[in-house]
């Protein structure tokens, strides 16, 4: 598995810099962004709190995600992405969060929603949310390493978005 120190800890600085607290909210990934992250020392200025929503009852439970969102759009979905990412914001003191639901394989998959199908999202207090589908190749573990990857660096782009405090 690819070293995820070097990018953690550079998103950990990219946050600290803007003076912005991150919570995760993570169903096929099962909590590695925020392990990614809590292996470096000194990370708890920045991680807030991560939110491990596996089943459909934790998102809703946890994260107030409607149970007819999933329902409509089914757990794979932007719709739920969103509201994953909005319902961390919520129900934590963050200013940015990260949601990420997908099928990491190497069941589960439908003819409309591939294994490698994960949809990311990252909410911004008193902002927008952004989202993202891709479709990662490869085996289980390539899928949810790719899913981290892409999760840093959408919380990078947005965070990137609020100014610098220590910017001349």
């Amino acid at each position: 598995m690819t070293d995820l120190d070097p990018l953690a800890k550079a998103l950990l600085q990219h946050l600290r810099r803007r003076h912005l607290r991150l919570a995760t909210a993570e169903s096929c990934t099962g909590g590695l962004i925020a392990a990614a992250l809590t292996e470096i020392a000194g990370s708890s200025d920045v991680v807030e709190r991560g939110f491990v929503v596996y089943s459909n009852e934790a998102k809703t439970d946890l994260l107030a995600v409607p149970a007819t969102l999933i329902a409509k759009h089914g757990a794979v979905s932007e719709e739920v992405a969103r509201a994953m990412a909005e319902g961390a914001i919520a129900k934590s003191r963050a200013e940015i969060a990260v949601a990420v639901t997908g099928i990491a394989g190497p069941g589960g998959a439908t003819p409309t929603k591939p294994v490698g199908l994960v949809h990311l999202a990252v909410a911004r207090r008193g902002g927008g949310t952004v989202h993202e589908r891709q479709v990662f190749p490869g085996s289980r573990r390539d899928v949810r390493l790719a899913t981290v990857l892409r999760a840093f660096a959408m919380v990078t782009e947005t965070a990137g978005q609020v100014p610098d405090d220590d910017a001349p």
